[in-house]
């Protein structure tokens, strides 16, 4: 969420800059003004508290001072007790009014940076880098019809048991998608970054303090059982975002970076008919995460940014996958994110590039709800600033999507090469060859629907 300070003209906020951020998201300036109108209801509450007490204060001071003198003091206990009562009924009208303020102001996106390019449409991401040559075979087959010929999933026994979208992986999918996850992990180790594995559920109040109110109705599974209710985990940057809430930060602690690797879970509401066939876009899913805390100053974050990018470039390199890097539009940014990066690797047989990462600044819109701050050095009258932690999250990879980006790339007319950087964590297996062939109404190659 935005500091509320950036609301109020006399404390130094400019509302017309967030209006702007609004406008560059294609959402309504006008929650600017809801802010305002209920941050001025608050502050007449606040006041209106502050002079309930001064008054109770004082009359209770005659009282005392009356009460000594053995004077009569009726009436002003009366007084008393109906100043307590008034104080209690603004009291209940203050707190109401900072939680009509607070759920406005979280209705409101994070600072879309200048660099970003502003449009609705996502055909009109900006195309920053490429890498690697696409294949241009006139013969290839997608990554539903290589994951039946190779065998190494089992898609209708999977919806029977776990309905649309389920599976099994089996056999050398098991092993492949085993070795994505510990290559990703040595990866970046190796980079400094320390492995998690973090919980698959939250609790509901934890989880709303991380997720947007979107994504509890449209990717968010509710768990029910013994006690409160959770939900499950659509990415481990929830629980490791979690995980620092209300904690203070030395400076020279910063940053801190870290690799999750959780089993993810989305209903995918949003997604309806689109990459229904395979294990692309799937219910559950494995996934290794680049998070990163640190400082709010120098730029650091956006460096920061910079870095993570080029962890998943040097990764999907590592993996032989051509792709190209994104620079999001602005209406398509989620509430958290400033900016956002995404890596599109080659699909040869759809002739399509398609997401395999997103990298974002979320700068201090997810710490300042959390209250994570970093503490600094006192200023010379002995007062500390309230700093909050910049956040980043980026996608290092979800394990069977880019399972299907190898078996595009990497397939051959006997069946698919294994990578070199995968095949240490595959017992030295270099090659999967086709076990099935494909029934003949099944035998569509280069199929852009799929």
């Amino acid at each position: 969420m935005l500091d509320i300070n950036l609301f109020r003209e006399d404390k130094g906020g400019k509302p017309d800059v967030i209006r702007e951020s609004q406008r560059r998201r294609y959402s309504d300036p006008a929650l600017v003004d809801k802010v305002i109108e209920h941050d001025q209801t608050w502050r007449s509450a606040s006041n209106k508290v502050g002079s309930l007490r001064m008054e109770f204060n004082a009359l209770n001071k005659q009282i005392g001072q009356l009460s000594k003198a053995k004077q009569d003091i009726t009436e002003l206990r009366k007084k008393s007790q109906t100043l307590k009562a008034d104080i209690v009924k603004a009291e209940e009208e203050e707190k109401a009014a900072v939680v009509a303020r607070e759920n406005a102001v979280q209705a409101i996106g994070n600072l879309v940076h200048d660099s970003v390019p502003v449009d609705d449409n996502e055909d009109n991401n900006a195309v920053v880098k490429t890498w690697g040559e696409p294949r241009t075979d006139a013969e290839l087959y997608n990554h539903v019809d290589l994951v039946k010929r190779l065998d190494i999933a089992d898609l209708e026994k999977g919806v029977v048991v776990a309905g649309n979208r389920g599976y099994f992986l089996k056999g050398a999918g098991v092993l492949l998608n085993n070795a994505l996850i510990s290559y990703a992990l040595q990866f970046a180790y190796q980079r400094d970054f320390t492995p998690l594995q973090t919980p698959f559920f939250m609790r509901k109040d934890i989880m709303a303090e991380c997720a947007q109110l979107s994504q509890f109705d449209e990717e968010l599974y509710k768990v029910t059982g013994e006690g409160e209710d959770k939900y499950l985990i659509a990415t481990s940057e929830q629980p490791i975002c979690a995980m620092h809430r209300k904690s203070w930060h030395e400076k020279n602690e910063l940053p801190l970076k870290y690799c999750g690797y959780s089993t993810c879970f989305r209903k995918e509401a949003g997604s309806h008919g689109r990459d229904t066939l395979g294990i692309f876009r799937i219910h559950q899913f494995e996934k290794v995460e680049q998070f990163v805390v640190c400082s709010p100053y120098d730029n650091t974050s956006w460096q920061m940014l910079d870095e993570m990018v080029a962890n998943a470039e040097a990764f999907y390199q590592s993996l032989e996958l051509p792709y190209r890097v994104v620079n999001i539009v602005s209406g398509e940014l989620n509430s958290a994110a400033a900016k956002k990066y995404d890596l599109e690797a080659s699909f040869p047989a759809s002739n399509a590039f398609r997401e395999l990462v997103s990298c974002s600044n979320c700068t201090d819109y997810q710490s300042r709800r959390l209250d994570v701050r970093m503490r600094t050095a006192p200023q010379p009258n002995g007062e500390t600033t309230k700093e909050f932690v910049h956040m980043l999250n980026g996608t290092l990879t979800a394990t069977e999507r880019t399972i299907c980006c190898i078996l595009e790339n990497h397939q051959t007319p006997e069946g698919v090469k294994i990578p070199k950087v995968l095949q240490p964590f595959m017992m030295g297996i270099d090659f999967l060859p086709f076990k099935l062939e494909l029934k003949k109404e099944e035998s569509k190659k280069d199929t852009k629907s799929k």
